[in-house]
């Protein structure tokens, strides 16, 4: 698969934001690899003079991250001596009669800047006076992706939600195909950090074959993302046409070996091959889900849906079946399956029940057919009524031209 890289600046570095969710927050980081973890993020805060991104890093994590004086105020004048410079070409600019999207410019720089240092409260202050003033449609959508990264940056969804939902209205009005596939890609990743697994999948399936948000991810994460959000919520036939024979995906196994497990996974459960079902449901979830900043507080959520998948796929094709069968054919003790069974029969989410005098499994699936023909009988006495109401409402106007 190739894919190009976006123009868009890659600001905030969204790396530094998996490294610290990895760092303070993923409970499987070994204390080797939080070393690790804390020298690369020094690292680039050197490199890249991140000073306000340092003071935020000692200020919320002191314990990974104390306060060194000297680095401090090193970073610091390097901040201020770039952000006077464009403050200076501000007033420069709105000082010579410039045109007023000159100025708009000149406050975009400075906002992309505070962006870059992750400044946050500057940077949203600073793009939204560049909101303020005229520009273009496309520029806008830009500045409001860009808060929309911030938000991401920093796990605040409901925030991102605000500039999303502008984007959308800014969208429809009028934007550009790389614009609109960018708009596609943040929303798929907004709904599948907010849980709506079945809307993210859409937008993030079709992303993959549009991708050019290397600003917000890599183009294995977004293979990873539809992976997770498809094989939750498609059908078995979708589950084949748009994952398992995606020529995006195809394309990425020997480049992204690390989602073996999640690719294993899928395969199994389409195969129904349940005997491995459980081995690469655990191995996903150790090493894909709460590892991963937008999956970690979903990963007991995805190993209980995908476990009533898998269980409601295999009962599908019997009427009834032995609790110690079915315990076989996942490799799995008869007296874990029944205690997992209880917990989703009961609120219907599996349509069985257990005999446990006989120790079996009936399946009770509704009558699809008869509820299909109620839903006719309901539809239609309502199309009647309209009929009847819309013909009572022609005769009274005919009267009164009479």
């Amino acid at each position: 698969m190739e894919y190009f890289d976006s123009d868009v600046p890659n600001i905030p570095d969204y790396r530094l934001s998996e490294k610290q969710f990895l760092l303070t927050t993923c409970a499987t980081t070994t204390p080797s690899t939080k070393e690790q973890l804390v020298g690369e993020i020094l690292e680039s805060i050197k490199t890249e003079s991140l000073g306000s991104y340092y003071k935020y890093l000692t200020t919320e994590f002191p314990q990974y991250f104390p306060l060194d004086e000297e680095l401090s105020l090193k970073l610091n004048s390097t901040n201020e001596e770039e952000i006077e410079k464009l403050k200076a070409s501000i007033k420069e600019a709105e000082g010579d009669d410039e045109t007023e999207l000159d100025v708009t410019q000149c406050y975009i720089k400075l906002a992309e800047y505070y962006t870059k240092i992750i400044d946050r409260e500057n940077s949203i202050e600073t793009y939204q006076k560049a909101l303020e003033l005229p520009q273009s449609t496309g520029s806008k959508i830009d500045i409001l992706l860009t808060l929309a990264r911030l938000e991401f940056f920093f796990n605040d969804y409901s925030n991102a939600k605000v500039y999303l939902d502008q984007v959308k209205i800014l969208i429809e009005k009028g934007g550009d195909w790389e614009r609109r596939n960018r708009f596609k890609m943040y929303s798929g990743i907004f709904l599948m950090a907010t849980r709506n697994f079945s809307e993210a999948s859409k937008l993030l399936i079709d992303s993959l074959a549009t991708f050019t948000s290397t600003e917000i991810c890599s183009y294995d994460q977004v293979a990873h993302y539809a992976i997770v959000s498809g094989v939750l919520t498609l059908d078995r036939v979708n589950l084949k046409e748009k994952i398992m024979d995606s020529p995006e995906i195809l394309s990425i196994y020997s480049s992204a070996p690390h989602l073996e497990p999640l690719i294993n996974l899928t395969n199994s459960l389409y195969t129904c091959q349940y005997n491995y079902f459980f081995k690469y449901l655990l191995e996903s979830h150790d090493e894909l889900l709460v590892s991963n900043k937008y999956l970690y507080n979903h990963s007991n959520y995805f190993l209980r849906e995908m476990r009533c998948k898998a269980y409601g796929q295999l009962l599908e094709s019997y009427k009834s079946l032995s609790i110690k069968s079915m315990a076989e054919n996942f490799s799995i003790s008869p007296e874990f399956l029944d205690k997992d069974l209880c917990k989703f029969i009961p609120n219907k989410k599996l349509n069985c029940v257990i005999d446990k005098v006989n120790g079996i499994i009936e399946t009770n699936r509704p009558d699809n057919k008869n509820n299909q023909y109620h839903l006719l009988i309901k539809q239609g006495d309502s199309l009647l009524t309209k009929l009847q109401k819309y013909g009572a409402a022609v005769k009274l106007s005919g009267a009164e031209r009479v």
